[in-house]
């Protein structure tokens, strides 16, 4: 029996709200085994009873938690962590903290859902700065660990570390790879290039004195071309490359379509090649990297994109799901253990609302 789960989801976040939320439960459960998931949704009762209406979800799998408050997607993090108590999202991952849920969902303010959750749940290792959101990217391989692609705008070269230590983690966990490689994402493979922050990371990867499968250099056609399991990134760089890489697919879906209906030829040849076209899709949809959970935390916290489908936010649940589930909090906690032999000093973390604008 899968061992039983409740997965908190914020309801109101998103660009949509309850109207992507409900359905992504639904999304989830008809494409997964949903056996022993429960969900804790939080938000306007009224407005979420109507989507559960529609959706025709199990009456026994749902425990909904009103609230009128919402944190705004354009909410600056300072003010989400003065003025957020209450809300949507305060609350979702209040009933992490409390053990009422295993992890959460949300696809709120990003700023917000990152500052709250380390308000509220705190950082899983002394020293441990912020948390860095993670893409699982279909690759020819599989899956690469992409990190960050969010959370932080700018990162240093011990936060560049402390991402490669985070990823290792989260994909030996996840995707059960024994010895992970480590990548750098750079604009060339040549020491020399770069700015002071990834080439001073480098150097700290690969003559520091701690165990990580450190590559190298890698430049962005290595992220789909599966070169390395864990590509490290700051979160301004990998929120455009994972936004291109979305477009890219979408774009390229779109043209597939067209192709493929033009006229009563390619609508037979696309017959006899829909099985090979349905694989392929599935490999491109961008809804299928949909769900970045912030490593760092104590407690499992996935961040769904604002404008998700249902089936990417149901996606999303998916992770949060196989996360709770496995043993990636004693692995990201074992792994950061390691920071301490890294930097040889503790560092004191800086404040969120001022560093995620």
């Amino acid at each position: 029996m899968p061992t039983p789960v409740t997965i908190s989801l914020d309801a109101m976040g998103g660009d949509h709200g309850p109207s992507v939320v409900v359905p992504g439960i639904r999304s989830y459960l008809s494409a997964h085994d949903g056996e022993g998931v429960r969900f804790l949704l939080h938000g306007d009762e009224t407005q979420i009873r109507a989507h559960l209406a529609r959706c025709n979800l199990p009456a026994d799998i749902i425990d909904i938690r009103h609230t009128e408050k919402v944190v705004a997607m354009d909410e600056k993090p300072a003010q989400a962590m003065r003025r957020g108590k209450g809300s949507s999202l305060w609350n979702a991952i209040e009933a992490v903290k409390t053990g009422e849920a295993g992890g959460v969902v949300s696809a709120g303010n990003t700023g917000a859902l990152m500052a709250i959750a380390k308000l509220i749940l705190r950082m899983s290792a002394p020293g441990l700065e912020r948390p860095a959101i993670v893409a699982s990217w279909p690759t020819f391989k599989g899956h690469t660990a992409v990190l960050d692609v969010g959370a932080n705008i700018g990162s240093d070269a011990e936060q560049l570390v402390e991402f490669a230590i985070m990823g290792e983690a989260f994909q030996a966990a996840v995707r059960g790879v024994a010895r992970p490689t480590i990548g750098l994402l750079n604009v060339g493979s040549e020491d020399m290039k770069g700015n002071e922050q990834v080439k001073e990371a480098h150097a700290i990867l690969r003559d520091g004195p701690f165990d990580l499968n450190y590559h190298g250099f890698v430049e962005g056609d290595d992220i789909a071309k599966g070169t390395v399991d864990v590509v490290v990134t700051d979160g301004f760089t990998g929120n455009i490359a994972l936004k291109t890489a979305e477009g890219t697919a979408r774009y390229i879906s779109a043209l597939l379509k067209e192709a493929l209906t033009s006229n009563l030829q390619s609508k037979l040849g696309a017959a006899i090649a829909m099985p090979a076209l349905k694989k392929m899709r599935q490999k491109i949809d961008p809804s299928a990297i949909n769900g970045g959970p912030l490593l760092g935390l104590n407690g499992i916290v996935v961040k769904s994109h604002g404008g998700a489908d249902a089936k990417g936010f149901g996606n999303a649940i998916r992770i949060a799901v196989d996360l709770a589930r496995s043993d990636y909090m004693s692995k990201v906690g074992d792994n950061l253990g390691k920071l301490d032999a890294v930097f040889g000093h503790a560092k004191s973390a800086a404040s969120v609302g001022e560093t995620i604008q």
